[in-house]
């Protein structure tokens, strides 16, 4: 069945009595996936994502993964909304694992238009899973005209949404986060720039109480909006014009501080890393850039590097620690711990907060397919300098890659050995307690 336009797109079926008649997309008739599937010949859009990328390599052929995707475009037209989220969440996998650029090109506009509509017809699920598809969708396309067209198609409805205060905070949440990665991708024009940035300044702001600079942040689900607001506004301003920088520094710096105090671990560890991401560009610009109140900064961080308030989960506080202590060196001694990332015969050097923001960025957009466009995506290639993409033929592929089956031995292998070793400790602690 050939790919059709969104509009075009309508199916056939046979009635009682043999008539035919044609099912429209979001019509009252009946239809369910069930249906679609039988008619269409597509296996259903979740088991893409419960297969993975693992099915392209391995099982299929590039022919038979578009025909697939052609088919997860037509079901998001479907009446159905669980068929229509099922589709997008495919289509993201799809996108994440494997460059697909030519047949994007070709369909270009249908999976815009069919995004638009999910965003602006469909619930807080689909319109999630509609956010997180256009952002790599833009990630695949790369800087250009391309993903100029769909920013300026979608850019729009992911702003209202994320200013809606009736939206879900789920969707909202996700829109932000995807908003800014889709602006850092295809952004063009220095006041779309601008604008977005005011966007997500005007949600973390609230955060903030302007009375005695005071939290009213708690830990309930609406902190992560503001969470997300202000990630993706980090981002941003590391491609703002250093004189722009300048003064949104001078604007929000003194701000952040405050979120530091949230009851929500993660805003508190959002703001420590956007403090430490802000310094670091401050000082690029001005080595001898000192914020005015720094000493009360470096208590505040150095208590949150040694938190050991019994109120907080143990989990919170050991990963809140380990941020801060980060951060705490960053802001006294300028110094960041490099970490190193792997990816097929390459390694890449995360040696800067820039870096580290950018890479946890798309490291939520792409999942464990960041790996495979770190390798072949021209466009992260170049945001993280790493060169044109190393060449490699099929047979140094196939011996680098290790088989399902080999990876289940490892990982059962590994999981036998932690047991023994726990097994130990447990016997250790025993004894002594019988000791006493």
């Amino acid at each position: 069945m050939a790919s059709l336009p969104a509009a075009a797109f309508s199916m056939t079926l046979r009635g009682k009595g043999g008539q035919h008649r044609n099912i429209q997309p979001f019509s009252d008739e009946d239809a369910s996936i069930e249906t679609m599937s039988h008619c269409s010949g597509y296996s259903d859009p979740s088991s893409f994502a419960e297969d993975g990328p693992e099915v392209l390599d391995e099982e299929g052929t590039q022919e038979d993964l578009e025909y697939k995707l052609k088919g997860f475009i037509d079901l998001t037209l479907d009446k159905s909304a669980k068929t229509r989220q099922a589709a997008l969440e495919g289509l993201r996998s799809a996108l994440a694992s494997k460059l697909l650029c030519e047949f994007l090109l070709e369909r270009r506009m249908t999976l815009t238009d069919s995004i638009e509509r999910c965003l602006k017809k469909g619930k807080s699920d689909e319109q999630r899973a509609a956010a997180a598809l256009a952002s790599v969708l833009c990630v695949q396309l790369g800087p250009g005209i391309e993903s100029e067209e769909v920013l300026k198609t979608l850019g729009p409805i992911l702003k209202k949404i994320i200013c809606d205060g009736t939206a879900s905070i789920q969707a909202r949440q996700t829109c932000a986060t995807c908003f800014g990665v889709c602006c850092f991708v295809a952004t063009d024009d220095i006041t779309e720039l601008y604008s977005a940035l005011d966007c997500l300044e005007s949600l973390f702001s609230k955060a903030c109480l302007k009375e005695k600079d005071a939290l009213v942040l708690g830990s309930g689900p609406s902190s992560g909006l503001p969470v997300s607001a202000l990630l993706a506004w980090a981002l941003l301003l590391t491609i703002c014009p250093a004189s722009e920088l300048k003064k949104r520094l001078e604007t929000h710096f003194h701000k952040l501080p405050s979120l530091l105090s949230s009851d929500d671990v993660n805003m508190r560890i959002a703001a420590g890393e956007t403090l430490a991401l802000l310094l670091e560009l401050a000082r690029g610009m001005e080595s001898d850039f000192l914020y005015e109140d720094m000493e009360s900064l470096t208590e505040m961080l150095r208590a949150l590097a040694t938190d050991g308030n019994k109120h907080r989960a143990k989990v919170d506080k050991r990963k809140q620690r380990s941020v801060f202590r980060d951060v705490l060196r960053a802001v006294e001694d300028r110094d960041f711990p490099t970490e190193t990332v792997k990816f097929g015969p390459e390694r890449m050097y995360i040696d800067c907060w820039v870096k580290k923001h950018t890479y946890d960025t798309f490291k939520e957009v792409l999942g464990s397919g960041l790996q495979y466009h770190l390798q072949a995506n021209e466009f992260l290639r170049h945001v993280f300098e790493l060169g044109p993409p190393v060449m490699l033929d099929a047979a140094t592929l196939k011996t680098m890659k290790i088989s399902r089956f080999e990876r289940h031995l490892y990982n059962s292998a590994a999981f036998k050995a932690r047991t023994k070793a726990r097994s130990k400790c447990r016997d250790k602690r025993a004894d002594v307690g019988e000791f006493f």
